[in-house]
């Protein structure tokens, strides 16, 4: 989904740009005003860290394009929206300047799908569903995040008249649609044993 420079306008991917950084300013002034401000910084640290190498390891699909976990929704789940859209800018910006992966243009539309629209969906679905069932909230808010920040990035591909709609739609969502299946999952599995084997860090501070 790393979008590389040149298929966005620059007028539009300094739009994208600006909202990035409007987001990152917001998610700076919510840390100055907690208490636990060292431990929220050394938490986003770690899995900035596992989110870079996690979101780096090609895995093999049956579509024939290998899958690239996003982690970015497990990232809200432990640490909140405004974090998970911290921890996707550090993992682009480290993998544009390290892997060769998306652009420095296109930073800002790639976080704004993948950070802003991908976190706050991962959030909001997560706690919607979260008293129903633990399993179906950590899945349903994996899968809405990867889900809505698809349709997000076919709207911003649409805007750029990179490709049709009809386009977008058959390689993009069918694509996604299974990513997020497989993410919502393994998302399950990892984080209710983490609450399970680490009960303090499902009562940490969200920002």
């Amino acid at each position: 989904m790393h979008l590389p420079d040149g298929l966005i306008p620059l007028w539009q991917a300094a739009i994208y740009w600006i909202l990035t950084v409007a987001v990152l300013a917001l998610y700076m002034y919510k840390l100055s005003k907690t208490e636990e401000k060292e431990k929220i910084i050394v938490n986003t640290a770690i899995l900035a860290a596992v989110t870079i190498v996690a979101s780096s390891i090609s895995i093999p699909s049956p579509f024939g394009v290998p899958i690239h976990l996003f982690i970015i929704p497990l990232v809200v789940i432990l640490l909140g929206p405004l974090s998970g859209v911290t921890v996707a800018f550090l993992c682009f910006l480290v993998q544009f300047l390290f892997l060769g992966m998306g652009g420095i243009t296109s930073l800002g539309a790639n976080v704004v799908t993948m950070g802003i629209v991908m976190s706050f969906s991962t959030y909001y679905f997560y706690k919607f569903t979260k008293e129903l069932d633990d399993r179906l909230s950590i899945f349903s808010g994996t899968f809405m995040g990867i889900i809505m920040a698809t349709i997000t990035q076919v709207v911003i591909l649409l805007i750029a008249g990179v490709a049709t709609l009809e386009v977008l739609m058959a390689t993009l969502v069918p694509f996604y649609l299974f990513v997020g299946v497989i993410e919502g999952i393994i998302n399950v599995f990892i984080i209710l044993s983490i609450f399970k084997l680490k009960p303090e860090l499902a009562k940490v501070e969200q920002i």
